[in-house]
C-alpha cells in the first residue's frame, strides 16, 4: 500500500467524524461500513456523538499503525497525547486538501462526505445518490445479530427455529443480481414484487394481500437458490432458509410447532424473506407417509402459508421444487406466482458463460460452446468453467485455451453419466 493512499484512507475517517460531529441530521447510514467499525457503533442507539478517532482504532480496522506519524506533516490534522485522539482543527481547508489530493473518489462512496461536499459546484457530487449505493447498516449481520438477540430475549421458543434455518444478512449474500442471467419472466416477477413492496401500503388500504408468495419450479442447477438469495441483497431483507427434509427429520413430535416457531421468525425478523427448499417434500409427506405428528407437521405448514403475506406481514415467501408434479392442488393453490426455470437456452448458455468467465482470460468462442452445451444447466456451466481454470493453472497457465474447455466439458458430461448409471 502507497504512503499517499494510507493518508487518504485516515484522512476519510477524521475528516467524516468531523463532519458527523458537526451534523446531527446525519445518521448510521451516513457513514461507511468502515467507518461505522471505527467508530464503534454497532446500532443507531449506539451513536454518542462526538465519535472519535484513535490510532488503535485506525490499526484495527483499516490495518494501519502509527496513523497519526503517517498525519504528523499535514497542518489541518492535530494529535491529543491524552485519548491518542486524531482530529481536524479546521474543516474547510482540511476538506480542500483532502479533494486536491486526489479525494473525490473517495468521497463518491462516502455520504458523510459527499453532505459536505454537495454544495461544492467542482465536485458535481449528489448527496443522495452516494447515500443510496452505501450498504445500509440494516444490511449488516450486526444489525440482524442484534435483532434476533432481542428476539430471543423476549422469547425463548424462538431458539429452536433458528436452529433449523439458515439466516443471513444481505450483505452475507454472495450471490448478486447482476452476476446472473434471468428469463423475461423471472424478471417481471422480481420488479412486480418490488413495485408491491414499494406500495404495501397503497394495497392494504385496499385489501389486496395475495401477493409475494412465490413457487420457483425447474430442475436442480437452474438457479432457483441464486436468485431467492439475490432477491435479498436487492431488497434488502435478510433471508431465512429453510430445507422440510431437515425440519422434518428432527424430533418429530416437535416438528409442527417449530414450523410455527420458523413463520413466527420470519414475522418478527420482517421485512424478511422465507425461503422454503425441498417443497415437494410436503407431497411425499402427505401422500406416502402416514404417520400422524408427520401430518399434523404438513397441515402446519399449509396453515401457516395461508396466515402469511408480504403485504400484511412485510414477509416474502419463496418455495422452491424439482419435482412440481409432485405438488397436489392444496399446495399448489398456496402460492400466487409460478415462477419456471428451465434449462437456459443457447442464447443464455452464451451470456451465462460471458459473466462467469467476466474476470477470466480466455481464448474462446462464446458462441460456439454455448451451442456446444446444449442441455447444461447453469450450475453446469459453472462447473465447467471452474474445471477449465483448474486445467490451466495445472498447466502453469492463467489463460483458459481451447483445451481446458474440453477437459471441463467431458467433466460435466462424466458425471451426468454417473448419476444415471444403474448399479442394480
Amino acid at each position: 500500500m502507497s504512503g499517499d493512499s494510507e493518508i487518504l484512507r485516515i484522512m476519510e475517517v477524521v475528516l467524516t467524524a468531523e463532519i458527523f460531529n458537526q451534523n446531527p441530521q446525519l445518521d448510521i447510514n451516513d457513514l461507511t461500513p468502515a467507518c461505522r467499525d471505527i467508530f464503534s457503533i454497532t446500532t443507531s442507539a449506539d451513536i454518542k456523538r462526538p465519535v472519535h478517532v484513535s490510532d488503535g482504532l485506525i490499526k484495527r480496522s483499516l490495518a494501519i499503525s502509527d496513523a497519526h506519524q503517517i498525519m504528523s506533516a499535514n497542518p489541518f490534522v492535530a494529535y491529543e497525547e491524552f485519548g491518542q485522539r486524531i482530529r481536524i482543527t479546521a474543516l474547510e481547508p482540511a476538506a480542500q486538501w483532502f479533494l486536491k489530493q486526489g479525494g473525490k473518489p473517495i468521497i463518491e462512496k462516502n455520504p458523510a462526505l459527499a453532505f459536505f461536499f454537495e454544495n461544492n459546484d467542482s465536485t458535481g457530487i449528489d448527496y443522495r445518490n452516494v447515500r443510496a449505493k452505501n450498504p445500509p447498516f440494516e444490511d449488516t449481520k450486526a444489525s440482524l445479530d442484534a435483532h434476533v438477540s432481542k428476539l430471543i430475549g423476549e422469547d425463548e421458543k424462538l431458539r429452536s427455529a433458528l436452529d433449523l434455518v439458515i439466516l443471513l444478512a444481505p450483505e452475507e449474500v454472495e450471490q448478486q443480481m447482476e452476476d446472473l442471467v434471468c428469463t423475461p419472466q423471472q424478471t417481471a416477477i422480481i420488479n412486480k414484487i418490488q413495485l408491491a413492496v414499494n406500495h404495501r401500503e397503497f394495497l392494504h388500504r385496499h385489501r389486496i394481500h395475495e401477493v409475494g408468495k412465490l413457487l420457483f419450479v425447474g430442475p436442480p442447477g437452474t438457479g432457483k437458490t441464486s436468485l431467492a438469495l439475490a432477491m435479498s441483497r436487492t431488497m434488502h431483507m435478510p433471508v431465512l432458509e429453510v430445507r422440510l427434509s431437515m425440519v422434518t427429520s428432527q424430533y418429530l413430535g416437535e416438528t409442527s410447532k417449530n414450523i410455527d416457531r420458523i413463520f413466527e421468525l420470519a414475522k418478527k425478523l420482517a421485512p424478511s424473506i422465507l425461503f422454503i427448499d425441498e417443497f415437494d417434500f410436503v407431497a411425499k409427506s402427505r401422500v406416502a407417509d402416514d404417520h400422524g405428528a408427520m401430518k399434523r407437521a404438513v397441515n402446519a405448514l399449509l396453515k401457516n402459508i395461508d396466515k402469511i403475506n408480504l403485504v400484511k406481514n412485510n414477509v416474502l415467501l419463496i418455495g422452491a421444487t424439482n419435482h412440481p408434479q409432485l405438488l397436489d392442488e392444496a399446495a399448489w393453490r398456496r402460492f400466487d406466482e409460478v415462477v419456471e426455470f428451465s434449462l437456459p437456452n443457447e442464447e443464455m448458455r452464451k451470456n451465462i458463460l460471458m459473466k462467469v468467465t467476466s474476470s477470466l482470460r480466455c481464448t474462446l468462442d462464446y458462441q460456439q460452446l454455448a451451442s456446444r452445451t446444449d442441455g447444461f444447466s447453469g450450475s453446469d456451466l459453472r462447473m465447467l468453467i471452474k474445471e477449465a481454470l483448474l486445467s490451466s493453472l495445472m498447466a502453469n497457465r492463467k489463460t483458459i485455451g481451447p483445451e481446458d474447455i474440453e477437459k471441463g466439458i467431458n467433466i460435466v458430461k462424466n458425471r451426468d453419466a454417473i448419476r444415471h448409471l444403474t448399479w442394480i
